[in-house]
């Protein structure tokens, strides 16, 4: 009897203590995590690649404006023969000329209604768009970092709680024994601690299992193996109400912005489309020179021949079949889907506000109830075992209680992981979910130094093209 009520005074305090001893002094943040997410991201590389792409397409617009240099060189050799007779398979050469060509030309586009000024304003929306795109991509990221993070900490926790539970599980079969033999209870309440004991030991294995799953998860959000994790000390700042957090998501969100500059993409499109109706002028010019190589070139004179010339085109549909009204149309109609995209975008946006509000004001509550029914179960489990202990509970009486306290622990761990999750999942559907709000240590890229580099078409062999690679360099050590 002695060693039951040692028992039983003890295994309150060991389930106490599970979720403490999981943790060690010396683990990793969840911040910390969050800066290896960022490091080690793929899909953020992916998309500032991309972001670069689209910055050419304005230095390829822009160009289309300036003057157009080209070189042609071309050698020809040409020889005439004459038959010897109608049946005869001999001819003699008549002649034999090499000539010689080299040419220089120059175009300029001096007007086309605006359409190559238009498509510059087009590349410089989809840079804008793609901007916010790799910021949404950034979300992601630090999204998915949190939740496997808290996933990881989370069945590290209850792993260690069930490990306990095994351990006391296995103390009450040893005491249950004893009593037995002694004749305090009967083969069926040690048959019950038996079998409690098997359920627990799955358990155990059900929990390594999950933490197994998760720690690779981990591997895939963050970048590396994890090692020890441990509890956020406080929550990312969080709004009073729906309505604010709707009003920074519509000013803030990285979706919403990107679907407003492909409106206005689309908006260009269609005065391109319309431009296609006017005339285009151009200026062209070419200077060239010809030699011409006699027979004997050891002995003939070298002959040249010099031209040049300049000239203004000037050229306008006059009918296309209906081609140039179509593509008008055309455009109107992706310039109508775009806004309709917008509206959706905008109606999602509010929606995921709505939702992540409601879950982390569901977790918080969720949380509240854990800690209360914690606090319950205690009390009723300290209860139940000092009645046990006297007699007048039954063995299955304690280890109902028990199993109680074990479920609002882990209860009380799946919430606790949860509210964090979902306060950060609010910031995601926010729009604030980015290293400059969470004020993590990472070097951020950039997006406009690569742009500001690029805007002006610089070309390789000069100053420009030699800052353009500096700038490489720079991207390629990150």
């Amino acid at each position: 009897m002695a060693d039951f009520k040692k028992y039983l005074k003890s295994g309150v305090a060991a389930l106490a203590l599970a979720v403490a001893a999981a943790v060690p002094a010396n683990a990793d943040t969840l911040g910390d995590a969050l800066v290896k997410a960022y490091k080690n991201s793929g899909l953020l590389e992916q998309n500032r690649a991309l972001l670069r792409a689209a910055d050419e397409d304005v230095a390829q617009a822009v160009a289309g404006l300036r003057p157009i240099l080209a070189y042609s060189a071309s050698i020809t050799a040409n020889r005439e023969y004459q038959s010897l007779g109608p049946l005869s398979a001999r001819y003699d050469a008549l002649n034999e000329t090499t000539t010689a060509n080299l040419t220089l030309s120059a175009s300029l586009l001096l007007y086309d209604g605006g359409a190559s000024r238009m498509g510059i304003d087009v590349a410089k929306e989809a840079v804008l768009a793609t901007r916010q795109t790799l910021r949404a991509a950034e979300q992601t990221v630090l999204l998915n970092a949190v939740s496997t993070y808290m996933t990881v900490l989370a069945t590290s926790q209850i792993v260690s709680l069930q490990k306990n539970n095994v351990n006391v599980l296995d103390e009450q079969l040893r005491a249950s024994r004893e009593r037995f033999d002694v004749g305090e209870i009967t083969r069926t309440d040690v048959a019950l601690s038996e079998a409690a004991l098997a359920t627990s030991n799955s358990d155990l294995v059900a929990a390594q299992g999950d933490l197994a799953d998760a720690r690779a998860a981990y591997i895939t959000d963050i970048g590396e193996a994890a090692g020890s994790v441990s509890q956020p000390k406080s929550f990312p700042v969080a709004v009073n109400s729906v309505e604010e957090a709707l009003r920074i998501a519509m000013r803030s969100h990285p979706s919403l912005i990107a679907a407003q500059h492909a409106v206005a993409q689309a908006e260009l499109n269609v005065a391109i489309a319309q431009a296609a109706r006017k005339p285009e002028v151009s200026l062209s010019a070419s200077v060239g020179t010809t030699r011409y190589l006699q027979e004997d070139t050891t002995v003939s004179e070298n002959n040249y021949l010099n031209d040049a010339s300049v000239g203004v085109k000037v050229s306008g549909p006059i009918y296309y079949g209906g081609a140039i009204s179509s593509g008008v149309r055309q455009a109107m109609a992706s310039r109508d889907a775009s806004r309709a995209s917008l509206h959706t975008t905008k109606q999602s946006i509010e929606e995921a506000v709505r939702v992540a509000y409601s879950a982390l004001t569901q977790a918080r509550a969720a949380r509240g109830a854990a800690e209360e029914s914690i606090r319950a179960n205690t009390v009723a489990y300290r209860g139940v075992s000092e009645e046990a202990s006297l007699g007048a509970r039954t063995t299955l009486d304690v280890l109902d209680a028990e199993q109680d306290l074990l479920d609002a622990r882990a209860s009380s761990i799946t919430a606790a992981a949860n509210e964090y999750i979902a306060a950060y999942a609010l910031l995601s559907a926010m729009g604030l979910l980015n290293t400059e709000y969470l004020k993590l240590n990472v070097p951020t890229y950039d997006p406009e130094a690569y742009y500001n580099t690029v805007k002006n078409a610089p070309a390789v062999i000069n100053t420009r093209g030699e800052k353009l690679d500096e700038v490489l360099r720079s991207i390629g050590k990150k």
